[in-house]
Formats: structure tokens, sequence, C-alpha cells
């Protein structure tokens, strides 16, 4: 793996004993971090004059008036105010980049889909330049739906950085070390952990460990939260506990840099004179997170049938149809299969939800071949999909004893809304044609006689 070095130094926040935590655990908590001793204000928020000459300034991550239980909102005390982070702009072109509605009218998005893992290829490819959309889905100036991407990233990005306006952007790697140097903080992120990086939220990308390959939902809708329990109750699935935001870091260095800002489905540039990584201390409920894929408990059946697989949902951006949802992310990792006289895989099946999935290591159990690490399939709204013959003929004739799944690791974007293919999907990324033959030798076993199995 290459490695990169780092000039760029930050102050971070330590804790009593003078190590750096790095991390605040907790889910949609409110929490409070300086970097500085006294940067933050006590019992109020707009105090006249902040301390170290710092100004106050609040990120809304929701309107003023949403509900108090889906307000979020975070007060950042920076070293000069985001308007100084913003000039004149230009527009410019990231032409794999795509933003719902983006409708080819030379592919067709209606079918069953498979790609091998995106290759790196030989040129350098920062966080933006290395950004392939693979689908899209809803509207991005509504504020619905969502779009799928594949990152390749194989340098950081220098004096140079990022915000999306119109989504937040849910991060699976696959391949390699990525640093996320935030407004807020710093996140490192590795395969078999995820990040959010909430909408507005402003950063550089490093390069940790490359060549690094990954997975992006972009959500345009509500943000992810955790879903109901249910009868489920306190306990399992993800915990909030094992969410993870970072501590206050701040750099204060001047030098020419670009900030680039994607705005209703377009991207821009403006330039400034110093680095808008600035906030020495902030509190609320608004942040980056990240969550380590392994601490995630799956609850399944113990004694036949299988639930639905929502039952094995991470996070869920509400649609405005109760119960069906923008996105849901769904983890299939590591567990045991128990269930006695049952068909243990997924089952075929066709439903309203639209689904991509990728394969960050390991084996899938419905699809034992072809279906490899880096890779991704998609199955489109209304289309039948399910085991291919010899996952259906092994599952069906197993000597049905307890069985742990290992060596596995999976993931899904499930949307309510079609995704439609770009055209870097259909023509440039490794589609695997023959995906679609995987069910032709699938055989007739109906017979009539009663009783018989």
């Amino acid at each position: 793996m290459n490695k990169q070095a780092h000039p760029h130094s930050f102050t971070q926040a330590t804790n009593a004993e003078g190590t750096t935590p790095g991390y605040m655990p907790g889910f949609g908590n409110d929490f409070e971090t300086e970097a500085l001793p006294g940067a933050l204000p006590q019992g109020m928020n707009s105090p006249q004059k902040c301390n170290y000459g710092l100004y106050g300034e609040q990120l809304s991550g929701t309107a003023f008036t949403a509900p108090s239980h889906q307000n979020e909102r975070t007060w950042c005390y920076r070293i000069r105010p985001s308007v100084k982070h913003s000039h004149r702009y230009e527009k410019i072109d990231l032409p794999y980049w795509k933003s719902a509605p983006h409708v080819d009218p030379d592919v067709i998005s209606l079918g069953q889909y498979r790609w091998d893992p995106v290759p790196m290829g030989e040129q350098g490819l920062t966080w933006l330049t290395g950004m392939r959309t693979m689908t899209t889905a809803g509207d991005v100036n509504t504020q619905v739906g969502m779009a799928s991407h594949i990152y390749l990233v194989t340098e950081s990005m220098v004096d140079s950085y990022f915000f999306s306006a119109d989504s937040e952007l849910l991060v699976v790697p696959q391949e390699g070390r990525l640093r996320f140097c935030t407004e807020l903080g710093i996140i490192d992120l590795a395969p078999q952990e995820i990040a959010i990086l909430p909408r507005g939220l402003l950063y550089r990308v490093e390069v940790l460990e490359g060549p690094c390959r990954g997975f992006v939902c972009e959500n345009y809708g509500q943000k992810f939260e955790l879903p109901g329990r249910g009868p489920i109750g306190a306990n399992c699935m993800a915990n909030r506990r094992d969410f993870k935001s970072p501590v206050a870091a701040f750099e204060d260095r001047e030098a020419p840099s670009t900030v680039t800002i994607k705005w209703c489905g377009q991207f821009h540039e403006t330039k400034i004179g110093h680095s808008p990584l600035d906030v020495v201390a902030w509190h609320g409920n608004y942040a980056p997170v990240k969550y380590d894929l392994t601490t995630y408990c799956p609850v399944g059946s113990i004694l036949f049938d299988h639930p639905d697989p929502s039952i094995f949902t991470v996070l869920t951006a509400p649609s405005g149809v109760p119960g069906t949802a923008n996105i849901d992310f769904v983890l299939f990792r590591e567990r045991w299969m128990v269930m006695e006289d049952t068909f243990r895989p997924p089952w075929y099946h066709k439903n309203i939800m639209s689904e991509l999935m990728g394969n960050i290591y390991g084996q899938y159990d419905a699809k034992p071949q072809g279906f490899i690490p880096g890779g991704m399939s998609l199955h489109n709204m209304m289309i039948p999909h399910g085991p291919d013959k010899n996952a259906f003929e092994g599952a069906s004739n197993a000597d049905l004893q307890p069985e742990k799944l290992d060596n596995t690791m999976s993931f899904m974007f499930e949307t309510r809304f079609p995704q439609h293919l770009t055209g870097f999907a259909a023509n440039e990324a490794p589609l695997q044609d023959d995906y679609i033959d995987c069910w032709s030798d699938l055989e007739k076993k109906f017979d009539g006689t009663p009783g018989k199995k």
C-alpha cells in the first residue's frame, strides 16, 4: 500500500490526561468540544465577544422550526466566519459525478446488472476527480432520492476543500485508508467502517494508505437515522454508543486554497487565501460520524423462516411515506443460520424498492460465484431476482445443521425510487454481460403428485 505524508498541522482537543481521544461516542448526541481551553462559551450561544477573538456561527442541518426531536444544528466558534471562505464562483465540470434526474436515453436501466470492481487506472485521482456515479434516483432539486458512486482515490487533496449543499454522503470503504479533515474534526476511515458527512460540512480528503476504493451513497433527502427497533427492543442492531464523532481540531494556516461546492447538481469553485478548517470549538448535534460495521449485532430467526432483509438495516433515511424509506443502508455480515426446514438464503422476490448491493469482502450466500469484493449489483424496482441455481440447489438439499456464515460482508443501498444507470455504469464500468444468465439453468421441478416435494 502506498502511504502519503501530510504536512498540515492541526490543533486538536485533548482530554484531562493530555492524550488525544479522537472521537466522542453517540449518535445524534449534543456534543461539546474545544481545541483551546475556554474557547467554547458556556450558558449561551452568541456572546457579544467570543474568547480568542473567534466568530460565533451556526450550521443548521434542518429548518429552524423542525420539531425538537428532529432539529439539528451546531454552533461553531471559528477564526473566520465562513463568508470569508467564499468568494466569486466559477462553474467547473466533474464529468463523472452525476446527479438526479439523470436519464441517459441510450441506456437501459430496466433489468438485473452486476459489475466487477472498477479498476484504479493509472492517472492520479483525488476525492473529486475520482468519483464515478453508477446510478441516480429521484431529484436533487426537490431533495428526494439518491445517487450511488464508486470512489477511486490515489492522491490527497492539497489546499483544496469541498462541501455538498445537495446531500449528505455515506462513505463505505472497500480498499485503502482515507482521512477526512473536516471543519469539526478529523475522521480516519478504513474498510469495515463507514462515515456520514453531513450536507454543508466542509472538508479535505487525504490518502493514508492507497490506492483507495469504496462506495458512496449520496442522500438528497432527510438525514440518515437509526431504524426503529419495534418489538426487538432497546438492544442489538446498531447501537448509538458505537458511533463516533470527532473532537474539535483546527488549522490556522495562510495558503492559497480552492473550495469546490456541489449545488443543485452543478460544481463551482472559489479561491481563498487560507485554510477554511478553522473551527476552534463547537457544540451541537449536527456533525460527521463514523461507525465500525463489526459492532453491528445481527438479529434473525431461531426456529423457522427468516425475517425480511430489512432486519439488517443499519441506517435509514425516511421519505414522506411512513415505513417506506428514501434510502435504507442494509448490512449482510457474519452470522449464524439455525432455522429448521427453511430455505435459508434470501428468497426469490420482486418489490417496490430498488436494490444496489456492494461487496466489501468475502462471499455473499445468495451469489457464491461472480459477486466479488469491490463489485456491485443492481436489481431495480419490481425486477425479479434471487439465488442462482447453485445457491438454490445447495440450500434446498443441505443437511440443516447450525451453520456459521463467515468471512462475508456485503451491503445494500435500497431506495423507494427506480435507479437509473449512468453512461459510465453502462459503458465504461466492468459490467458482467452474462450476469442475467445466472438464472437460465434453473429447472422446472413441478410435479402434480399429491404430497410430492
